[in-house]
């Protein structure tokens, strides 16, 4: 897949490093509101292997309060340039925005990935004249409420019905098929039940043709499993996306560079043997 001036071939798992400049993500809010810090944690996710890095400027954990439009710029703009000419790998931009998508795809971002599936009044349009992919989510409900009382008929029925109806719109706006990725949205709007079943079939979201982005990366599914606090979720972070991966997730989203990366070198060296 092609993303603005770099390509990556998504026939093998690819590591998304995570990078928040938020005051209040879940997991790392506010170790890199700064943009040397950013800019550093960024080039070390780089190092330890990361093809992709994806910078968001909006916490969207469960109970977050949305950002007003300057901040969410001011947060992500400065990082994105001052990556797209010192990193030499994708870089992502975890945004809602339309004009956060406009403004970060001028300045070097590959690909949008949108946690609303382009839902907003005008990111359609926008996201199509990028010329960019972009990653729709299935999110039920929003940030605020998702997570009060999660419901579905059918959790892969539902989720799948989401993604056809998405991917329609995008085409109609001028997005191909070529340039969609889909993340069926772990925690956004699920129980852990929810989450579980989806990871265990998480193959039947590609619709066919599709890659499919897992993140699962310290979240709270994770800690009720294991009952562990999420800086001590690296371990089952990482057996995760070996799940993901094992089910055919492309590209896994993650915090913990460094330890993905190694279990993925493993994984793929029993694949390929």
């Amino acid at each position: 897949m092609k993303f603005a001036s770099r390509e990556l071939d998504l026939s093998s798992p690819v590591v998304m490093g995570v990078l928040n400049v938020t005051p209040d993500s879940f997991s790392d809010g506010g170790r890199f509101q700064s943009l040397d810090n950013a800019i550093n944690q960024a080039q070390l996710m780089v190092d330890q292997g990361a093809q992709i890095i994806d910078v968001g400027g909006e916490s969207t954990r469960p109970g977050a309060t949305p950002v007003s439009l300057q901040e969410e710029l001011d947060r992500v703009l400065p990082v994105v340039e001052a990556l797209s000419s010192t990193v030499d790998v994708v870089i992502s931009v975890d945004s809602s925005s339309p004009e956060v998508i406009q403004q970060t795809a001028d300045a070097g971002a590959g690909l949008i990935n949108d946690v609303r599936a382009l839902q907003r009044p005008g990111a359609l349009e926008v996201a199509a004249k990028t010329g960019l992919p972009v990653c729709l989510m299935h999110m039920q409900g929003s940030p605020e409420t998702m997570q009060l009382n999660p419901c579905y008929e059918n959790a892969i029925s539902d989720i799948s019905a989401f993604f056809s109806e998405r991917v329609s719109a995008c085409e109609r706006a001028g997005i191909s098929r070529d340039r969609i990725i889909l993340d069926p949205g772990f925690g956004f709007g699920k129980t852990l039940e929810h989450n579980l079943l989806i990871l265990k079939h998480l193959g039947d979201f590609g619709l066919g043709s599709f890659p499919v982005l897992a993140g699962l990366s310290r979240k709270s599914m994770l800690g009720l499993i294991t009952g562990k606090d999420v800086s001590e979720r690296v371990s089952a972070s990482v057996a995760a996306a070996l799940m993901a991966m094992s089910a055919g997730a492309s590209i896994v989203r993650v915090h913990d560079v460094d330890e993905t990366i190694d279990a993925v070198k493993v994984w793929s060296a029993v694949r390929d043997i």
